[in-house]
């Protein structure tokens, strides 16, 4: 149905609910590369009033895509619980911002809410608000996950420690952990984007991490990035040999069934890799790591005309379904084609985070930009700085912030020292202990990353 908005006696009309929530969001290269972005600024702000006004209520009543053609849409509408949203089952957009923003919506009352908001409703909030406000709203919020160590609280900041390396070789590959460990990084998770996606590969660099962790007792989890398929066959034991040892499930995520099934992977094979590593009886609940990233499923043809920040935030619906522990917005990788500059990619940043929170996800940032990009270091201060007070639950360390296997930049290991510094910030509490332990103080004394090798 088409949506109207009335501006010094000038009607101005929108098709449907996707173009409204298009026309309003912040300017995207990727929205503008999909023919959907706001015309110009006197359109984009229209959209804006407009989409202040619109109830709440029509997000449960008007489907982005159908309920029939699209099983992220299905998991959206079953879920939503009537209860949790009935305090604001009045308001309108503009309503919520103006709740949020004050002094009534207290961390408890907005965590109380996080089950009856639907990815569109965040995401049509978000578009309304500045930077401060997304900031702001944010801060109030922790998200608690626990498997080794304690993530996500009040005056805590976690890393994953990345350890990546152009052959997966496991000498250099240690090198990069013992960087890291010694300053203070790898509470959330030690995570290694691996060459080769293979269950062998995947299996010898588990073990590789979960050696170095029981060997010198430290409080932390693994992961390896490879596709969710590849880390099922690692996992299965086999004659003569034992499963991989795995603590986090990974899998990247998308806000549309087509994006998905770009990616190899449905909802069904979520549950099965779920069910499969909770078997394995390493943690309690939260077993998953995933990524995201605006501009996924328009870079797979898969966005059906919605923008790319509205479907970022449908992505975080697959993310609540399986209680994740780490949820990590990849927020500049994609490119430039997507969040063309740093301006864009530090709005999209703040909004994933926003959007996440509000959805009840434990969000971290990858605070990253490609080198085509129009972006550099000071951008990523800016954006690490903001997210510091935003109470984001972990960001990334990378050597020198330079991945020099999948050839982009983002967070060291000093950045995370910068801003647990700079806002009285601490790891999380069994690492931090760890930090001052005799197990610690003997990796200290190892002298070369040789002796991390099993």
């Amino acid at each position: 149905m088409p949506y109207r908005h009335k501006v010094r006696g000038v009607t101005h009309t929108f098709a449907d609910l996707r173009t409204l929530l298009a026309k309003a969001s912040p300017l995207r290269s990727g929205d503008q590369l999909a023919g959907i972005a706001a015309e110009n600024a006197e359109q984009h702000v229209i959209a804006q009033m407009a989409l202040a006004d619109l109830p709440l209520t029509t997000f449960l009543n008007e489907q982005l895509i159908p309920y029939e053609s699209d099983e992220v849409t299905r998991l959206i509408v079953d879920r939503h619980d009537a209860t949790a949203f009935s305090p604001i089952a009045g308001f309108t957009v503009g309503e919520l911002r103006d709740w949020l923003l004050s002094n009534a919506s207290t961390p408890r009352r907005i965590a109380a809410l996080a089950t009856g908001l639907t990815p569109e409703m965040v995401a049509a909030v978000s578009k309304i608000m500045r930077v401060q406000d997304l900031i702001y709203v944010a801060s109030k919020v922790s998200v608690v996950t626990q498997f080794r160590t304690t993530v996500g609280l009040r005056g805590h900041l976690s890393t994953r420690l990345q350890p990546n390396h152009p052959t997966d070789d496991p000498g250099g590959i240690a090198a990069s952990i013992l960087d890291g460990l010694l300053l203070g990084s790898g509470d959330a998770v030690i995570g290694i984007n691996p060459v080769s996606d293979s269950p062998a590969s995947v299996t010898s660099l588990l073990r590789l991490i979960d050696h170095i962790r029981q060997r010198y007792e430290i409080p932390t989890q693994n992961c390896v990035l490879a596709h969710i398929t590849t880390q099922m066959q690692a996992m299965q034991p086999g004659p003569g040999k034992e499963g991989a040892p795995l603590d986090l499930l990974f899998q990247s995520i998308a806000g549309t069934e087509a994006a998905n099934k770009s990616f190899g992977i449905d909802l069904a094979l979520l549950r099965e890799g779920h069910a499969m590593v909770r078997e394995l009886n390493r943690g309690q609940q939260n077993l998953y790591y995933f990524e995201t990233g605006q501009g996924s499923a328009l870079s797979a043809n898969a966005h059906h005309g919605i923008d790319q920040q509205t479907l970022e935030a449908r992505a975080y619906a697959v993310a609540r379904a399986f209680s994740p522990f780490l949820v990590n917005t990849v927020v500049g990788f994609i490119g430039p084609e997507y969040l063309y500059d740093g301006k864009q990619i530090l709005r999209a940043g703040l909004e994933d985070h926003f959007c996440g929170k509000l959805l009840g996800l434990p969000m971290g940032c990858d605070i990253c930009y490609t080198n085509h990009a129009e972006a550099d270091s000071d951008d990523m201060d800016a954006l690490l700085t903001m997210l510091g007070t935003a109470g984001i639950n972990y960001i990334m360390g990378v050597p020198g912030a330079d991945d020099i296997m999948l050839n982009y930049q983002s967070t060291s290991f000093h950045d995370a020292l910068y801003l647990r510094r700079l806002l009285g910030l601490r790891p999380a509490p069994e690492f931090e202990a760890w930090l001052a332990s005799d197990a610690c103080a003997e990796l200290k004394r190892i002298g070369g990353p040789a002796m991390l090798l099993p």
